[in-house]
């Protein structure tokens, strides 16, 4: 149950949050160490903990506009579970 609602939350979650320069520096060179050692990213942010597996699809994004310019950091992974391998079936001798 409790799954569940977790999931409804993130569902209808969009935030943006400001940070010091120096501590998004910080998240920021957390986040490369876990990219170069292939290992999840855990990050905080508005009170939910996000846990950003290896596999995650990385892009970056540039949008302009009349009036402003940015530059956007994306990290995206399916939160559908993995399927497990096919089995194989053991080759018997002949």
């Amino acid at each position: 149950m409790l799954a569940a609602m977790a999931k409804r939350a993130r569902a209808q979650r969009d935030i943006e949050r400001d940070y010091p320069r120096s501590q998004l520096a910080q998240k920021l060179r957390r986040l490369a160490d876990c990219l170069d050692n292939d290992k999840q990213f855990r990050i905080q942010i508005g009170g939910v903990r996000v846990l950003v597996p290896p596999d995650a699809t990385i892009n970056l994004e540039h949008e302009v506009s009349a009036d402003e310019e940015e530059v956007e950091f994306q990290l995206k992974w399916s939160l559908a579970p993995a399927k497990p391998a096919p089995k194989r079936r053991a080759k018997r001798p002949a």
